[in-house]
């Protein structure tokens, strides 16, 4: 029950609808036993077995408390049939019958509507916790992840948790009372048939525990295939047009259709295992009823110390037990389900991000100096991609990184915004390590323009005010102007208010990258991260991009990588990797005199 105690803990702010619905269910139940006690004394009436009584009974304690009842319904009866006759007696009987079955209703609809506010709100603080873990968690973790497996968490299996654990909550004090309370009428009526009853019970609950104890690990294998297959999907939709290019239906839908075979063959197993629970428990509970016919039916015809009436609301009772009983047997099975749904939940919300604030880093609203790499080593795994990488890009200057692919040059943008931390070395802004800045003031100083645009399914304006979030039209209008864009957004069906599709599909890749560009020059950072911000682009594309990235980086700190020279020879300092470690560095100029390694890249590139 580790789990459900967690999640319980999602449950506090709504503890008040909690209250209200154990105490209506407190009502449910005790209304539920006396709907079947109250119709004792309509039977008596009918079967004219009522002892005549002129004298109210005197209470003797709780141990002929039966008694009591039992003397105090015939003075009842007695009254009433001598004051109006046995057909009025009758109907006021009948009337409490109703009454008591109103009112059971009545108490289990408010217990389900107070319970109501408490399941949905659980479900979205949950959901709303998992997606705030999901954002909060370094881009490392996505690395070794499928995004399809976490989509599952955050909807199917939250989903799951809200019909198995939290029906519980439903359960947990409703069903466990009415059998308390039907127990306690079946003692008032005849303690010796209940006890007689009662050595068979555990028996029964043993072989329904026994079913449910492979559940929780058939359920883990179901939700994980689940999440598995969206996987594929998600990466299907992300990359359609490779899919169809290279003609490679075929080989994903196989690759699905396994996924789904695996789940179907694992979904039935575990529902057959699960659809177990019900008919094995009312068979059992049938078994019980057939042994109580027996012993009692002795009690009554052979024995004669059970009156008749008795022993049929006895009988009724008894088979009250029944349903309650399922459902906390069903319960249980849910329960199995629920630990494996809030297992994988519960693994992202407890997942320790490694990079967070420390408790005492500071905020830090300006940049003054300069930016300072110190002996700077980073692996991602086990080889190293930095190795004693040092360098300092002052204030206003542009920094050009280039190399061959896998040089390190992607890297240490990573490093500098702490998507990753450093294995060793610093990474310092004004003489203050990164590490000892909040997360948000350390990237509110900077602007990232990626090689992959990256846009939301939102509209012109939704996607630039993901920089700044009360951002004007005119700051928009202003921004995009900028990054030489404005000319295709106010050509636009609804200018700014376009929505621009997923991902910006609606868009050319030239168009996109001016939008990233425009987005990061409303942010208006001091220091600005490009990195490869053109090499994706045709030459009409790269020059209005080349054009924008120059009006942006104007009164700037700017760190550049790039393949194209277009992009870098204006830099103040050009910098040269080459398997993690600096080869070369000087002005572009400079560095063509040496005609060393930056020499032979740039002849690379004016032969292609």
């Amino acid at each position: 029950m580790k789990y459900f105690r967690k999640i319980l803990h999602f449950a506090k702010p709504y503890k008040r609808f909690a209250w209200l619905n154990i105490i209506a269910n407190i009502f449910y139940a005790l209304f539920g036993t006396l709907a079947f006690v109250s119709l004792m004394p309509m039977l008596k009436v009918l079967f004219d077995n009522s002892t005549k009584i002129t004298e109210p009974p005197v209470y003797e304690g709780i141990s002929h408390v039966g008694d009591y009842f039992e003397g105090y319904m015939n003075y009842f009866i007695t009254q009433k049939i001598e004051s109006s006759g046995e057909l009025y007696a009758l109907m006021i009987m009948i009337s409490i019958v109703i009454a008591t079955f109103l009112l059971k209703n009545l108490s289990g609809y408010l217990a389900m509507f107070f319970i109501t506010f408490l399941r949905n709100g659980v479900l979205k603080d949950l959901r709303n916790a998992v997606y705030e873990k999901t954002v909060a968690l370094p881009v490392s973790y996505y690395s070794e992840k499928r995004k399809g497996d976490t989509i599952a968490r955050i909807s199917t299996d939250v989903l799951e948790i809200q019909h198995s654990f939290l029906s519980i909550l439903e359960l947990i004090v409703r069903e466990p009372l009415m059998i308390l309370f039907t127990i306690i009428a079946m003692l008032i009526l005849s303690a010796k048939l209940t006890l007689f009853v009662f050595i068979f019970i555990p028996v029964s609950g043993f072989i329904i525990s026994r079913i449910g104890k492979s559940l929780k690990k058939r359920s883990t294998r179901v939700q994980q295939e689940q999440g598995f297959f969206l996987s594929i999907l998600e990466e299907t939709l992300g990359g359609l047009k490779i899919i169809k290019g290279f003609n490679a239906e075929k080989m994903f839908n196989e690759k699905f259709q396994q996924s789904t075979a695996r789940f179907f063959k694992y979904s039935n197993a575990l529902m057959h295992r699960q659809n177990l629970a019900s008919p094995i428990s009312e068979f059992l509970g049938i078994v019980v009823i057939a042994i109580l016919l027996w012993f009692g039916g002795s009690m009554v015809l052979v024995e004669k110390t059970l009156a008749p009436e008795a022993f049929i609301v006895y009988m009724g009772l008894a088979y009250n037990i029944l349903t309650p009983a399922k459902a906390i047997s069903k319960a249980s099975y849910g329960v199995k389900k629920g630990n494996a749904a809030a297992e994988r939940v519960l693994e992202i919300l407890e997942t320790e991000s490694s990079i967070k604030d420390k408790n005492n880093a500071t905020v830090k609203k300006d940049f003054e100096d300069a930016i300072t790499l110190n002996d700077v080593s980073f692996k991602y795994e086990d080889d190293w991609v930095l190795k004693n990488f040092s360098l300092k890009v002052p204030k206003g200057s542009t920094v050009a990184l280039v190399g061959q692919s896998g040089s390190g040059k992607s890297t240490i943008a990573n490093l500098l915004t702490r998507f990753y931390d450093v294995n060793e070395g610093n990474i310092a802004i004004d003489n203050a390590n990164i590490k000892d800045i909040t997360l948000h003031s350390l990237r509110g100083l900077m602007g990232l323009v990626t090689q992959d645009s990256i846009l939301f399914n939102d509209t012109v304006k939704g996607n630039l005010r993901v920089a700044k979030e009360d951002a004007s039209d005119e700051e928009i209008i202003d921004a995009l102007k900028v990054a030489n864009a404005w000319e295709f957004v106010q050509g636009l069906p609804q200018g700014i208010d376009t929505n621009i599709g997923d991902s910006g599909n609606k868009l050319s890749g030239g168009q996109k990258q001016r939008l990233s560009i425009a987005r990061a020059v409303l942010k208006n950072p001091p220091i600005m991260i490009l990195d490869e911000a053109t090499s994706a682009l045709d030459t009409e594309s790269e020059r209005l991009v080349q054009d924008a990235l120059e009006n942006m980086m104007k009164n700037r700190t700017s760190v550049v990588i790039a393949h194209r020279l277009s992009t870098i020879q204006s830099a103040d300092n050009i910098v040269v990797l080459s398997k993690g470690s600096i080869v070369e560095q000087g002005k572009h100029h400079e560095l063509l005199a040496k005609k060393g390694t930056y020499y032979n890249l740039v002849e690379m590139q004016s032969l292609a």
